[in-house]
């Protein structure tokens, strides 16, 4: 496993459910810390815990926190700021889907996480993993075109 890739992967995860760079990096931390200092040995299998850390640990976190302000030295100006309004649709969309749906397209999508994988951290069989997708995926471009999930 490269911890360095898997580490960025991880904060990405983090960052999308919390939504605050600073919390996200405690998180990942956080995350690195328990897997390195548990016994878990199972082969092929780390990838799944780390996965399984860092959710739990954000489900905590997000009790606590909820959003971040824009920083103070923002422009609206230029090209940056198409992609920031871009982004800010994204964050808009994904925060409008239930947390579970949120989680599955970071995986997927953002992460690139194998399905079996995903499989075993939703405790979920792989058809029902392939309609959940279909499904999440449709809401998701629901609401990227301005729709509402219960039209």
């Amino acid at each position: 496993m490269d911890i360095e890739e898997q580490y960025d992967k991880i904060f990405r995860f983090c960052y999308y459910r919390v939504h605050n760079t600073d919390i996200a990096q405690d998180l990942t931390q956080e995350t690195f810390l328990r897997f390195m200092s548990s016994n878990y040995k199972e082969r092929g299998q780390q990838i799944r815990y780390l996965y399984t850390i860092a959710r739990n640990l954000c489900i905590d976190e997000s009790r606590k926190v909820k959003s971040e302000e824009l920083p103070e030295d923002y422009s609206d100006e230029g090209d940056g700021a198409d992609k920031l309004i871009r982004k800010i649709e994204v964050n808009q969309a994904l925060d409008k889907l239930p947390d579970e749906d949120r989680e599955l397209l970071i995986l997927r999508y953002m992460n690139d996480v194998p399905l079996a994988d995903i499989c075993k951290i939703m405790d979920i069989s792989r058809f029902a993993l392939y309609r959940r997708l279909k499904s999440v995926k449709r809401d998701f471009i629901k609401l990227m075109e301005g729709g509402n999930l219960h039209e």
